[in-house]
C-alpha cells in the first residue's frame, strides 16, 4: 500500500506534465508513492503519452474538460495512500519535498492539510500561503486596484509577516500543491464542485478548519510551478472562472449582500479598463493589444460575473 497518492488533472499541457511526473520518480525513490492522471480530455496527445512513457500511472481519461474541483473528485476515491498529494501538472517537484510533507502530516497529528514553498520558474517565491480574505481583500485583489490597495490588507492576506522557509499555521495553501491526510477527505468530503476553476481549495481548507483541522504552510518542502498553463489558452474564461469562483466564495461565507457588492465593485474595474485600453487604443498605443484586452474584459461584462 502506498504511503502518498498523487493526484494530478491534466488538460493540454503533456510536456508540461511529462516533466512533472519524471520529477516525482527522480525524487521520491524508496517512498511507497502512486500516481494518478485525470485528463480533462487533452486533444494533445497526453493520454498516448501516459500510455507509452508512463504505464505505471492510474490514468483516468474523461470525455470532457471537468475543471480542478470535479477532476480531483474523480481522481481522490481510485487514491490508496495514507495522504493524498494533489499536484498540478505544471510543476516540478524539488527532492525530498513529498517526504517532508508526509513527515510533517505523520508527526502532527491534528494537521490536516499541508502546503510547501512554492518557486516561481527564476526560482523566486510564488507566494502560496494564505489568510482567509475579507470583503476589502476581495476588492483589491487579483485587479488592477491591487497596486494602490493599503499594504494592511494584502500583507495580512499573503502572510508576509512569516518568513518563506519557515513552518507556521495559515489559513489555507493553494491546490497547485496541496497534500492532505485521508481522514480530511472522509471527514469533509470532496471539493465543491460548484467552483469549477479557482477559490476551490480556499473553500475546502475552510470547511476543513471549520471541522477542527490545522491548515500548515512547510517551507523546508519546495516545488517549482510554472503556473497558468492550462488557463492561458483561455482569458476570457480565466477572467470569468477566477471572478465568479471568488464572488460564490463570498456568497457562501460572507452572504449574499456582501458578495453582490464585490460583484458591482468588480464589473465596474473591469469597465474601467475597457475604457482605459480603449483610450490607449485610440491614441495608437500598441493598438492590436489593446484591441485584444478590450476583447477580453468585453466578453466579463456580458457575462455578468453571475453566480450559479
Amino acid at each position: 500500500m502506498p504511503l502518498v497518492s498523487i493526484v494530478i488533472v491534466s488538460w493540454n499541457v503533456k510536456q508540461l506534465l511529462a516533466d512533472c511526473l519524471a520529477s516525482i520518480y527522480e525524487t521520491s525513490a524508496g517512498l511507497p508513492v502512486e500516481i494518478i492522471v485525470v485528463d480533462s480530455n487533452s486533444s494533445d496527445d497526453t493520454v498516448a503519452m501516459l500510455q507509452r512513457d508512463f504505464p505505471h500511472v492510474k490514468l483516468l481519461a474523461l470525455d470532457e474538460n471537468a475543471g480542478f474541483s470535479r477532476g480531483n473528485n474523480l481522481g481522490i476515491p481510485l487514491a490508496t495512500g495514507e495522504y493524498v498529494f494533489l499536484l498540478n501538472p505544471d510543476t516540478l517537484v524539488k527532492p525530498e519535498a513529498i517526504q517532508q510533507l508526509a513527515a510533517y502530516l505523520k508527526d502532527h497529528p491534528k494537521a490536516g492539510i499541508v502546503g510547501p514553498q512554492t518557486l516561481n520558474e527564476d526560482a523566486t517565491v510564488q507566494s502560496t500561503r494564505r489568510r482567509f480574505p475579507v470583503l476589502l481583500t476581495g476588492l483589491f485583489e487579483s485587479t488592477w486596484l491591487q497596486n494602490i490597495a493599503p499594504k494592511s490588507i494584502l500583507s495580512q492576506y499573503y502572510v508576509q509577516d512569516k518568513p518563506d522557509d519557515g513552518t507556521f499555521e495559515v489559513d489555507w495553501v493553494q491546490g497547485s500543491a496541496l497534500m492532505f491526510r485521508r481522514q480530511v477527505y472522509d471527514q469533509i468530503g470532496g471539493m465543491d464542485e460548484g467552483f469549477m476553476m479557482y477559490s476551490e481549495e480556499l473553500d475546502w481548507c475552510k470547511r476543513a478548519k471549520l471541522a477542527g483541522w490545522l491548515v500548515v504552510y512547510v517551507g523546508k518542502a519546495q516545488i517549482v510551478h510554472f503556473g497558468g498553463k492550462s488557463s492561458e489558452q483561455a482569458p476570457a474564461l480565466t477572467h470569468i472562472r477566477f471572478q465568479c469562483s471568488k464572488l460564490r466564495y463570498y456568497r457562501k461565507y460572507h452572504g449574499r449582500a456582501k458578495a453582490e457588492i464585490l460583484r458591482f465593485a468588480l464589473l465596474a474595474n473591469y469597465a474601467a479598463q475597457y475604457l482605459i485600453e480603449g483610450a490607449k487604443r485610440v491614441l495608437g498605443h500598441k493598438p492590436a493589444l489593446r484591441a485584444e484586452r478590450m476583447q477580453v474584459y468585453a466578453t466579463v461584462l456580458r457575462s455578468g460575473l453571475k453566480v450559479s
